[in-house]
């Protein structure tokens, strides 16, 4: 160790010479940072690097699709949404199909200028789609509760979001070591992570510049040639061992688990969010009375077996032929953060 402490990141990177290791990057964004940055030429063969299940768009199942174009074409409501969500295939239909067919669906940067949208329009019924982990839930709660304070009737979310630690325990094994995402780290914290080693899975927390993933991934091929569990957090300018208590609070305080299907690992327990009861007046499901849909993804597509590492996407038969980011076939490709977008973009 203390030979490799004056080597840099990217010496001890290009000089690996242990043993072959799988590291799967749970966030999208990690995977677009790490192919825009080129630090997969710098890879030795025996690193493979794998993406997951960290793209909230991507995991968000076929039938939430279907949920939201019944509000929009059933129910008359309108959609505000983040714009990846848009063209998202649905079991028929994505949003931007139903917009095409007269629903109205707008583009928000954030749950609260839906709010404010509604608060702007109380002559519509106004549904955001709350997606994403434990990043962006605690922005979903504050909208919600600004409506309640603002008095708003037509405000609701269609929820969809969803929590790491199932995910980690459903793809243990699919990987060596976790690239952990900083920014969900930065709300949940690392006692989680830490707790993962008892069950014998290793990970690195990792930021998004390029000395940050650089230095993650030297960590991690360091620590892995110890040849136990591990857990470092390479990212601790932004991540603490506790988190962020106030934010954790106030989804604990609105929400509560639920079981949840994730695209390609199916049902997690416990590893979705709903609102409690004495908020349902702003859930969408409840207010609009939708009906149970399960959704049928295009059998073409393998975005589910992309986001447990069994492939990568340039192994799907569709992948940059029928499926494109201008005619997506899948969520992983038209996501921002999606592997196959990623693959399409850079390789």
């Amino acid at each position: 160790m203390s030979e490799e402490k004056k080597k840099t990141a990217r010496e001890i990177i290009e000089g690996y010479d242990g043993p072959p290791v799988r590291i799967m990057e749970v966030c999208g964004t990690h995977t677009h940072e790490i192919f825009r940055l080129g630090i997969r030429r710098l890879l030795p063969k025996q690193v493979e690097l794998i993406s997951g299940p960290g793209c909230p768009v991507c995991v968000t199942q076929v039938g939430f699709i279907d949920e939201a174009v019944y509000l929009a074409l059933e129910c008359g409501v309108t959609i505000c949404t983040f714009g990846d969500l848009v063209r998202v295939p649905g079991t028929e239909m994505s949003l931007a199909g139903a917009r095409e067919k007269g629903a109205k669906v707008r583009i928000v940067y954030s749950p609260v200028d839906a709010e404010q949208y509604a608060k702007d329009h109380p002559e519509e019924q106004v549904v955001f789609l709350a997606v994403g982990f434990e990043t962006t839930t605690p922005a979903s709660c504050l909208a919600v509760r600004k409506a309640s304070e603002d008095g708003l009737t037509n405000f609701a979310l269609l929820v969809a979001n969803k929590t790491m630690p199932g995910a980690y325990a459903a793809l243990k094994g699919s990987a060596d070591v976790f690239l952990y995402p900083g920014h969900v780290n930065a709300i949940t914290g690392t006692e989680l992570c830490e707790s993962l080693v008892d069950e014998g899975v290793s990970g690195v927390v990792a930021g998004f510049t390029a000395k940050e993933l650089l230095t993650a991934l030297a960590v991690a091929l360091v620590k892995f040639q110890e040849g136990k569990p591990f857990f470092v957090n390479a990212y601790p300018r932004v991540v603490t061992r506790k988190g962020s208590r106030e934010a954790q609070k106030l989804v604990a305080d609105m929400m509560e688990n639920c079981d949840t299907e994730w695209r390609g690992l199916g049902i997690i327990p416990n590893s979705g969010l709903r609102l409690k009861k004495e908020w349902e007046a702003y859930d969408a499901r409840k207010k609009f009375h939708v009906p149970e849909m399960k959704g049928r993804s295009n059998p073409a597509c393998r975005c589910g077996d992309v986001l447990q590492g069994k492939c990568k996407p340039s192994d799907c038969k569709v992948f940059g032929k029928g499926c494109t980011p201008q005619h997506p076939i899948g969520a992983c490709m038209v996501s921002n953060e999606g592997a196959c977008s990623a693959y399409y973009q850079y390789s």
